[in-house]
């Protein structure tokens, strides 16, 4: 068992992944044949097959799915060793990976980047958008060291930080500027454009509207907010959108935008990490700076109540 090495492991977590060599060597930044290799080599050494390979389907043994644990955590703590030595330093610098949910990624991170070249500029900024089960997953793995979503998480395995509340607005026609904003028991009424199921904001648009039990009859779905905001300006129904994204999402959109009477529909952002991570103290120092990103963005894009 001497030649196993880090590299074989990552190409096997890779091809465990993906499913595909194609994809796994597209992944690991190499060429298929040679990750063919290392994998052939890896189960030489062990003398057993890690793989099932049919015509279309790569698929774990048995063998290989308890090995495919041990090798996550094995990349996982070598990870955290690494992050260990940049704790050294006074300040965060290096590779940072950060997820982050499609509703919340094209809105701040623009500002966030530009603060942080600004105020960091050492930090080399990785990010991965995908939906939280996904952010959740890879944090569990070690393949990125922080994550922004919506709150609670509830992982016993991760801390949380919230970072901003953020307020739900009333996406509907322009041709209905200046009426009166619609109470819940009249929303559900309407024919209410969602995102597709898989966005924690398409569950908390559903709560705020009280639709718990069954699928509403009068809903079409998205794939993102945009989308959304256009069926709106083709007169295809109304929507919610978080406040933050009006000013991308509504310049190319003949629209009316008004914010909710209390009670309104808010939710909570905030970065989530593993507890073990090494760059814990740095990372609650990145929340602050996000915080004050997102505050400076609230205020310059206030949606006032009518």
């Amino acid at each position: 068992m001497n030649n196993l090495t880090l590299r074989q492991f990552r190409y096997f977590q890779a091809l465990a992944q993906t499913g595909h060599f194609g994809r796994a060597a597209d992944l690991c930044a190499i060429s298929q044949p040679a990750l063919s290799l290392q994998i052939k080599e890896l189960e030489d050494t062990l003398g057993v097959s890690l793989f099932e390979r049919g015509a279309r389907q790569i698929r774990l043994t048995a063998f290989g799915e308890g090995f495919a644990l041990r090798v996550r955590e094995i990349l996982r703590a070598v990870g955290e060793l690494e992050d260990l030595a940049r704790t050294s330093k006074d300040h965060l610098i290096g590779r940072l990976r950060i997820g982050i949910i499609p509703t919340i990624a094209p809105y701040l991170l623009p500002a966030l980047v530009s603060d942080l070249k600004r105020t960091s500029p050492d930090i080399d900024i990785h990010v991965r958008e995908t939906l939280t089960p996904r952010l959740i997953q890879e944090l569990t793995e070690g393949r990125l060291d922080t994550a922004i979503v919506a709150l609670p998480v509830s992982e016993p395995s991760f801390e949380e930080a919230a970072l901003f509340q953020e307020r739900f607005v009333f996406v509907r026609p322009q041709r209905d500027e200046g009426k009166p904003v619609p109470s819940v028991e009249k929303l559900k009424e309407m024919r209410l454009l969602l995102l597709e199921e898989g966005h924690c904001f398409r569950d908390q648009a559903l709560a705020f509207c009280n639709f718990t039990t069954t699928r509403p009859r009068e809903t079409l779905d998205g794939s993102s907010l945009s989308t959304l905001v256009q069926m709106v300006d083709a007169g295809l129904g109304v929507t919610l959108i978080p406040e933050m994204a009006v000013p991308i999402e509504t310049r190319s959109a003949s629209v009316s935008i008004v914010a909710f009477r209390k009670p309104e529909p808010t939710r909570t952002i905030g970065m989530i990490w593993r507890k073990t991570n090494p760059l814990a103290p740095s990372l609650r120092e990145f929340a602050e700076t996000i915080r004050k990103t997102a505050e400076d963005l609230r205020t310059r894009h206030h949606i006032k109540k009518r």
